[in-house]
Formats: structure tokens, sequence, C-alpha cells
């Protein structure tokens, strides 16, 4: 038996309200939103992380997503919206299974008022680069 919360939700032991499911996602309400309508996607399959989902089934998730997304923004009428994926608790993943938020927003709503932002110093980001490249 699984521990993850999300797979229980998939497996339908854990009541969810549904938004889309299909053989690939299952989309519900947070239950702890940010702005009304504040959906996740989570795909059926259990990855914890962003990286770890293989391309093909990552390719599938987004074609839904993108659909998802217009919904919760036509359907309830936000200027625009967020999609958020954390992978780590330090980047706030408090459920370890991908996932991702569609946030809707309106301009003035307050949510993200600030984005942390700096400048890098001279050959920062040429030395970051590298390192990243190194890495692909």
């Amino acid at each position: 038996m699984s521990v993850c919360i999300f797979c229980k939700m998939v497996a339908g032991e854990i009541p969810v309200v549904r938004i889309f499911e299909d053989e690939v996602v299952l989309s519900f309400l947070d239950i702890g939103p940010i702005s009304d309508g504040h959906t996740l996607v989570i795909p059926k399959q259990h990855f914890e992380r962003l990286h770890e989902v293989p391309g093909e089934i990552l390719g599938d998730i987004c074609r839904r997503l993108g659909r998802i997304a217009r919904a919760v923004a036509d359907g309830l009428s936000f200027e625009g919206y967020n999609v958020l994926c954390n992978n780590g608790k330090a980047a706030g993943q408090l459920v370890g299974h991908v996932h991702f938020h569609i946030i809707g927003r309106n301009i003035g709503d307050g949510i993200f008022d600030r984005w942390p932002s700096y400048k890098y110093t001279v050959g920062r980001a040429e030395e970051l680069a590298a390192k990243i490249r190194k890495k692909l």
C-alpha cells in the first residue's frame, strides 16, 4: 500500500473535488488554495520530481496541463494564471509526488507581490552556465 497521499487520491482512497481525469493525469482543487479554483494536476504514475518523469509521459502531462489551465482561467474569468511545479523540500514541495499548481490571477490580487531578483556580478553568469551545461 502506498503512503503517498496523491497516489491514494488516484486510487480513490481519499476523496478530491475532481476537475479532470483520464489515463494519464488527475486534476483536482487544492485543499489549501491561494486563489479561487487553485487546481493541481498530477500524473497518475508516481514520480517524486519533475526530472524523474520520462519525456513521453511529461509531454502527455503538459498536453493536458495547458487545456486545464485555460479552463481554470476562462471558467473563473481570471486575467492570467501561474503554473508552478515545486521540486524538493527546499523549493516548497510538500508532497513527494510531481504536481503542477494552476493559480488563477488578476491584476492587483496580492499573490506573489515580490520577486526577489538580483544582478549577477561580472563573470558569474558565465561561470554558472558552464556548470549547468556540464550536467546536460
